[in-house]
């Protein structure tokens, strides 16, 4: 019998899979690397100084926590070559796509040739209007999922890492020229990059995020907690983002010099106006 390890796009697809009666160990990826400074270089140096600076100043998550809840998790797949197969976990939206874009770049660093990749990657389902999240699935459906699992060869890996390595560039026009969709098994890239490419700021020096919370705060008396619930149930219906609260709530926060609080209550000041004019 195989030997699994199980890498996920987070702890509520480990609530699932635990239930689920998939066997294998779990190894859950916590880093959200669609923000933040990053690097070619996933898992070195470098790339860990990066990320350890930006939670910590712009989130407030200290070195230590950081560690314990992320690297830490990540340091067994330095070495699995005690397991058969790798099975990677992940859904169709930008959060999840650049996170799977930058684990591949990751495994290549320690890729064996004894070892078997996978990928259960979810979005489209038959007979379902939208695209469903690892959360929409029962744990009896997560076995017809690994049933279902898509063999990843070192090529399949390599041109996620030539992915990753144009979004860090974060160059607008090489983004546009760039084939997301050149290789099949990951079918969610070129969606996630067409979703990305809406955070560069438009004429307005505004992107569509920014655009979408103003105008949210133009359209009723919200709370903080309402605007984000707003912008959750928008992304969920126009958008593949796949933000969660504290996401929106930095790209909230930036948007300080355009409104004013009052009473909990926020309002557009004449800057917020003008710029959405």
């Amino acid at each position: 019998m195989n030997k699994t390890v199980h890498i996920l796009n987070g702890d509520s697809t480990a609530d699932i899979i635990k239930d689920s009666g998939v066997s294998g160990d779990l190894i859950i990826w916590r880093e959200m690397l669609c923000e933040g400074p990053l690097s070619n270089h996933v898992g070195h140096d470098e790339f860990w100084g990066l990320r350890y600076a930006y939670f910590e100043n712009e989130l407030k998550v200290s070195k230590l926590d950081y560690y314990d809840k992320v690297i830490k998790q990540l340091i067994p797949i330095e070495d699995l070559t005690h397991f058969d197969e790798v099975v990677l976990w992940f859904e169709y939206d930008l959060f999840c796509q650049v996170n799977l874009m930058g684990l591949c770049t990751y495994l290549l660093n320690y890729y064996s040739k004894s070892l078997t990749y996978y990928l259960v990657c979810v979005g489209q389902e038959k007979n379902s209007e939208s695209l469903l999240t690892l959360s929409d699935y029962s744990p009896a459906t997560y076995l017809r999922l690994y049933e279902e699992r898509v063999k990843l060869s070192r090529y399949d890996l390599l041109f996620a890492k030539e992915c990753w390595e144009q979004y860090v560039k974060n160059n607008n026009q090489e983004l546009k020229g760039f084939n997301f969709k050149k290789n099949g098994k990951f079918k969610y890239f070129h969606l996630a990059m067409n979703q990305h490419l809406k955070r560069f700021p438009e004429s307005s020096k505004l992107n569509q995020i920014d655009k979408k919370i103003l105008e949210t705060i133009q359209s009723n008396e919200f709370s903080e907690r309402d605007i984000l619930k707003e912008l959750l149930i928008w992304q969920r219906k126009e958008t593949v983002y796949g933000f969660g609260d504290l996401q929106y709530a930095m790209y909230l926060e930036k948007l300080h010099p355009f409104y004013d609080i009052k009473n909990n209550i926020y309002f557009l000041n004449q800057k917020g106006k003008t710029i959405l004019e």
